[in-house]
């Protein structure tokens, strides 16, 4: 139960909805109530993770983590953004050797490594 609270903490910080919902001012108005479910789906998790750990902030027992996840934001957010600019392109036909794939499929890559997981 321990790994699995942890593993829960550690994608919980490593989220960030105020980028996650960017593409959100662009959807079709009908499909912009699934965000709110997220985020609403998000903030009671958070809340739960918080109680069962007793804490007061996600990674407050883990300073260290809390840091380096600080520190690498300046690097994966310019490429989460530079991802969701380029999924608004999705309704395009991309060719396989497309420019604007090959952007996907970098920033995919390089958030991916930022994360230390699979983004």
């Amino acid at each position: 139960m321990r790994n699995l609270l942890a593993d829960v903490e550690m994608a919980l910080a490593k989220s960030d909805l105020d980028i996650a919902e960017r593409p959100r001012r662009a959807a079709d108005p009908d499909a912009r109530p699934l965000f709110d479910e997220v985020r609403r789906e998000h903030d009671l998790t958070v809340d739960l993770l918080l109680r069962a750990t007793g804490q007061t902030e996600i990674l407050e027992a883990d300073p260290v983590l809390a840091r380096s996840i600080r520190l690498r934001n300046p690097y994966v957010d310019p490429m989460s953004l530079l991802q969701v600019g380029t999924c608004r392109w999705r309704g395009w036909r991309i060719a396989p050797d497309d420019t604007l794939l090959q952007t996907l499929f970098a920033t995919v890559t390089g958030i991916a490594h930022g994360l230390q997981n699979t983004g």
